[in-house]
């Protein structure tokens, strides 16, 4: 014969446990003259057949047909007024659930005026009380199959993640907008959850938006975006050539100096950065040093050894003719006027510094 219980209580429900089920698992073996002893910040709701009916607050209380009306009609149909009778008691928790955390397990796609597509993950913290035990466990119980308190909170912080959503999409703001606006947008995410968490038998009391960053692949288009404009490039093709050539020493210096590989190295970084081959670039360059010689002379034929100057410059020489090169491409409209000021000027102060 079935266990029946006698004493229906849970004096070991923690702070932070929402809801206790008694008997943990099936359904319990009661009888009328059962005591039921629900302690402060408690409240006791019978569940039987899937819905929630009567409930008891704080107190020790004797069942009675009197204190269960709805249950008792219930158990009179079924069992023709005999005891036991089966069914659930859930403790629902009465206290303020505070810190509660609740973050995006999946970055959240939106459309950003600055950088296009952005994905996002943010995070913070609530807090909640059950306001409606009867209703709470009506729906989370029997709606929503939950009855764990770490169920119960993980769709509890889905319905926030799907507000938060549709609040960062209808604000239409960019990334680097959001950290001004955490309280506009948490005072919103709050309004939207209210509703929603009313129907479940639950007050919201605070809302929290702690951080909004962005995943690996946005921030890297965020630190691509801050170099072109530190370097005044007005489009990423300007951007790689001033990287290419800012770049020529270090990769120099890495190679070895003038070596070899560590020339032919640079030599590709300068081509890409250009968006042409360095091949192409030395015929051009040559083209429009015979084109500026008023007359064929003897001394013509070396002209090639400086229409092509070293991708690495070292001496004054060097420099002065990678100088004359940048007043070619600039006449070619290969640079801009911008990208051509900096380099040049970079260049010229090197010239400067070695007595050129």
């Amino acid at each position: 014969m079935a266990r029946i219980i006698d004493i229906i209580e849970a004096p070991n429900q923690g702070p932070n446990d929402m809801v206790v089920r008694i008997p943990e698992v099936g359904a319990g073996d009661f009888r009328l003259g059962s005591q039921v002893i629900v302690r402060e910040s408690q409240t006791a709701v019978f569940f039987r057949d899937g819905k929630a009916l009567d409930t008891f607050d704080a107190g020790r209380h004797t069942i009675t047909t009197a204190n269960l009306p709805l249950l008792s009609g219930l158990i009179g149909l079924a069992t023709s007024g005999k005891t036991p009778f089966t069914a659930e008691v859930y403790f629902v928790n009465r206290r303020d659930f505070i810190d509660q955390k609740w973050g995006t397990p999946e970055p959240i796609a939106l459309r950003d005026p600055d950088l296009g597509l952005a994905r996002l993950r943010a995070f913070g913290a609530y807090s909640m009380a059950v306001i409606d035990p009867q209703m709470f466990v009506a729906k989370i119980v029997g709606t929503m199959g939950l009855y764990q308190t770490s169920q119960v909170q993980n769709y509890l912080r889905s319905i926030i993640i799907s507000k938060l959503t549709d609040v960062l999409g209808e604000s239409k703001k960019g990334l680097f907008d959001l950290p001004a606006m955490f309280n506009e947008i948490s005072a919103a995410v709050r309004a939207k959850v209210t509703d929603d968490f009313a129907l479940l038998g639950i007050g919201i009391k605070q809302f929290f938006l702690e951080s909004v960053s962005p995943t690996e692949e946005t921030q890297q288009a965020i630190d691509k975006r801050a170099a072109m404009g530190a370097v005044g490039a007005g489009s990423f093709i300007e951007y790689q050539t001033g990287m290419a050539i800012g770049g020529v020493g270090a990769g120099a210096a890495q190679g070895g100096g003038g070596g070899a590989g560590g020339m032919a190295e640079t030599g590709m970084g300068l081509g890409a950065g250009m968006g042409m081959g360095a091949g192409m670039a030395g015929v051009m360059a040559q083209a429009m040093s015979q084109a500026m010689q008023p007359k064929p002379a003897a001394a013509a034929p070396a002209a090639p050894a400086a229409a092509a100057p070293p991708a690495n410059p070292q001496t004054p020489a060097e420099i002065q003719a990678f100088l004359d090169n940048l007043d070619m491409r600039l006449a070619s409209g290969e640079l801009s006027e911008s990208t051509y000021d900096k380099l040049y000027a970079r260049w010229e102060a090197r010239l400067k510094e070695l007595g050129g």
